[in-house]
């Protein structure tokens, strides 16, 4: 585990409470979705939360030995006639890389999207599988 800086102060920081509170400019953004990454004895599993997306909106690519699940999905909606008093855009992006141990079987990796969860199935090498 990576060590973490602790403050010296326990003033709130004024930029961590404006970036931590949800508002139109932040509350759509999706920079960075949060991950389950289990081990089991067959493979290993990342399951990556990305509520709003539909399945075809992921990419999910192996190169080099490195996992790379990415996706981009963009609403344009053209309401002709409608005198907007507000409109807030969605565009919501992310990529999310992992390098893969030796010990996977890389060529048949497969994802399956389902109520908000991209689960991605890695396999083991027959060697690396818990006897």
């Amino acid at each position: 585990m990576l060590p973490t800086m602790k403050r010296k102060s326990f003033v709130p920081d004024i930029f961590d409470e404006f970036f931590n509170t949800p508002s139109v400019f932040n509350e759509r953004k999706l920079s960075s979705p949060k991950i389950n990454v289990v081990e089991g004895k067959e493979a290993f599993e990342i399951e990556v939360a990305a509520p709003g997306f539909d399945k075809s909106d992921f990419n999910v690519e192996v190169k080099d030995d490195v996992l790379t699940i990415s996706t981009k999905k963009e609403e344009d909606k053209n309401d002709e006639g409608k005198n907007y008093k507000r409109r807030e855009f969605c565009y919501a992006a992310f990529s999310r890389s992992f390098i893969l141990p030796d010990l996977v079987d890389s060529d048949n990796v497969n994802a399956e999207y389902k109520n908000g969860i991209l689960n991605v199935h890695i396999p083991k090498m027959e060697e690396a599988k818990e006897k």
